[in-house]
């Protein structure tokens, strides 16, 4: 089994419920054990910044799939949740990035591990702070705990 962190987001709907059912359909899936989930953190939108505040959250799965698998079974999980391609970071239902892969490199056509802009985005370094300070970061060999988190304002949310 290797250990893997999943950033989840969704800006569409019932926003709590995309994230919490996308964990639960991950977990159904054979091969994939969800062990531990951060805070669900609110953000504003980047990129294409005209659509509503994402929610966001890192997970750690146990996995024995490999990482294209474990990317297509990603993707599968989006579909079911009626995830849209239309806009370049747009808004979705649900967006699974796969952050790291055990201490692999991967730079394929279809899939960048670690995550590219990973140290860009706070909606992701933040909940990766508090589920896995101690998990390195394979390229920098740095431990996650030690990477400064941008700036951007991200906030814990609290449903109701």
């Amino acid at each position: 089994m290797v250990e893997a962190y999943l950033s989840l987001g969704s800006n569409m709907g019932e926003r709590a419920y995309h994230l919490r059912e996308a964990l639960s359909l991950l977990d159904q899936i054979e091969g994939i054990n969800v062990t531990k989930v951060s805070s669900i953190y609110e953000t504003a939108p980047i990129g294409y910044t005209d659509q509503d505040p994402f929610l966001n959250l890192c997970a750690k799965v146990e996995t024995s799939l490999a990482p294209h698998d474990l990317l297509h079974r990603c993707l599968d999980v989006e579909r079911r949740l009626h995830r849209v391609r239309e806009i370049r970071w747009g808004p979705r239902t649900c967006d699974i990035d796969i952050i790291l892969y055990g201490d692999e490199q991967i730079d394929d056509n279809e899939l960048t591990v670690p995550h590219p802009r990973m140290r860009e985005r706070a909606f992701v370094i933040i909940p990766l702070q508090e589920i896995a300070p101690r998990a390195v970061e394979p390229v920098l060999h740095q431990a996650i705990g030690e990477i400064q988190a941008p700036d951007d304002e991200v906030e814990v949310y609290r449903e109701g």
